[in-house]
């Protein structure tokens, strides 16, 4: 049991109502009512798309051993006489959820929280970290990218009292969400890998973006530790008035890096003191978020030795620069973009597959507001300068980059928003030995083109 019903009422100030006497407390929290089987906690969110309301009733009769609901809520949940139920009514349930969550972690005094952040590479940090340290302590992490206002609180009912460390990654799309997170997690370290343009649309400038990520130290007291990017454009602000420790990532700040040698689309060899190893991940960007997770092993105090293992284990998550071996070689990278992401895609495979030819398949980036046509604009233009031998660009917004490239007149361009013709020129275009970059936004979710690279090896 995680938590008693009356406990987790009086420490996220919530009302308590009784139908279900035998129902003492809960073994796990969800949002979805297909996962709220017996012993679980139910969480109604009234979202964009589905209110959880609805769905009280049937996660009850599922075996869900409660349900957080909201007080103006309670009249329409067709509950009845016949139906046994525990509800914790709250003013706002997500903000129920968080607190809930934040409570949950003060059980744990001894746990090191460790928080990451930034516009990109979050995700690849934390593995990486995840890995390093976990092989000298008991860590617990958020798994895929459950970083949200909503998935960070979900991952925090993972913590047990076996684990040592906690690593969550805090992602954002709006503004107090980092402080929101902060607030539940209360790192006692926090990174950020850095403040590019990801999600400027929704946020601001760059400066605003730099703020909002500034929040993840917004709960230090002085005894916490933040790591900051070294070559951040935003190092005076990031830095400002912090009550903590303050160390920075990178290749100047890590004393213990010797350097990296580039094996292009297979990674490079790091050394670290005075010891090589093998790291799969390539590119630039890759390097940075290593030595971003060292910063963090070396924070909690795990070996070289332990670090060296963590770099040697790594893989690529799907569609974070994954590179796939075959007939042709496919750069896939197409979990998400944003002018930062882009170009580091690009530059990789214009400079890794020297000798080959390339074929950059380009979706568009999204979430950048009145920023969209400019940034897209400035694609095409990157684009132009390339290496890539022919170029497909997918979507709506590309047409901008495409205009770019038409006006260049340089390069092989192709233009759809039909992913099925998209497939078939592709097909038809790729030769044995080329390589085949995938890189934009979730929701183009250019994967769905893989099956016309023929004879490509997945395993």
């Amino acid at each position: 049991m995680l938590m008693t019903f009356k406990e987790a009422g009086a420490l996220a100030g919530l009302e308590l109502i009784h139908k279900n006497e035998q129902s003492r407390g809960f073994e796990a929290v969800c949002v979805d009512s297909r996962l709220a089987g017996p012993g679980a906690l139910f969480v109604a969110l009234d979202g964009e798309k589905h209110d959880g309301h609805k769905f009280v009733k049937a996660a009850l009769k599922a075996g869900a051993a409660g349900a957080i609901v909201e007080k103006t809520k309670l009249s329409t949940l067709g509950l009845d006489e016949t139906t046994t139920y525990t509800l914790l009514a709250a003013d706002n349930t997500l903000h129920a959820l968080q607190e809930l969550a934040a409570a949950y972690l003060e059980q744990f005094p001894k746990l090191l929280r460790i928080a990451i952040t930034g516009s990109s590479g979050k995700t690849t940090t934390k593995e990486l970290a995840a890995a390093m340290i976990g092989l000298e302590r008991n860590v617990t992490f958020n798994k895929g990218n459950l970083n949200s206002d909503i998935g960070l609180p979900l991952s925090v009912f993972q913590v047990r009292k076996e684990h040592d460390v906690g690593i969550f990654e805090m992602g954002m799309n709006r503004k107090g969400e980092i402080a929101e997170l902060a607030a539940v997690l209360k790192p006692h370290i926090a990174l950020i890998t850095n403040t590019s343009a990801a999600h400027i649309g929704l946020i601001g400038g760059e400066r605003e973006i730099a703020l909002e990520k500034k929040a993840a130290f917004s709960h230090f007291t002085g005894k916490e530790h933040a790591i900051l990017p070294e070559n951040s454009a935003f190092a005076e602000l990031l830095a400002d008035n912090i009550k903590g420790t303050i160390s920075y990532f990178g290749k100047k700040a890590a004393k213990k890096f010797g350097g990296a040698e580039s094996k292009g689309l297979r990674g490079s060899t790091i050394t670290w003191e005075n010891k090589t190893t093998n790291f799969a991940l390539p590119g630039e960007y890759n390097l940075m978020n290593a030595l971003a997770a060292a910063a963090l092993a070396e924070a909690a105090g795990v070996s070289g030795t332990a670090i060296r293992d963590g770099l040697a284990a790594a893989k690529a998550l799907f569609g974070r620069g994954e590179v796939i071996e075959g007939d042709i070689t496919i750069v896939r990278d197409c979990y998400n973009a944003n002018p930062d992401s882009m170009e580091k895609a690009i530059t990789l495979c214009d400079e890794a597959a020297s000798g080959r030819r390339r074929v950059y398949v380009i979706g568009p980036m999204l979430e950048l507001g009145r920023a969209a046509k400019t940034a897209h604009e400035k694609l095409g233009e990157r684009l132009a300068r390339s290496k890539a031998d022919i170029i497909f660009l997918f979507g709506e917004e590309t047409k901008d980059a495409y205009k770019k490239l038409q006006d260049a007149k340089n390069k092989l361009t192709f233009h759809t928003n039909d992913i099925d013709e998209l497939k078939s020129k592709v097909n038809d275009s790729v030769k044995k030995d080329d390589v085949l970059l995938l890189k934009g936004s979730r929701a183009s979710a250019l994967e769905r083109i893989m099956p016309a690279a023929a004879n490509v090896k997945t395993a």
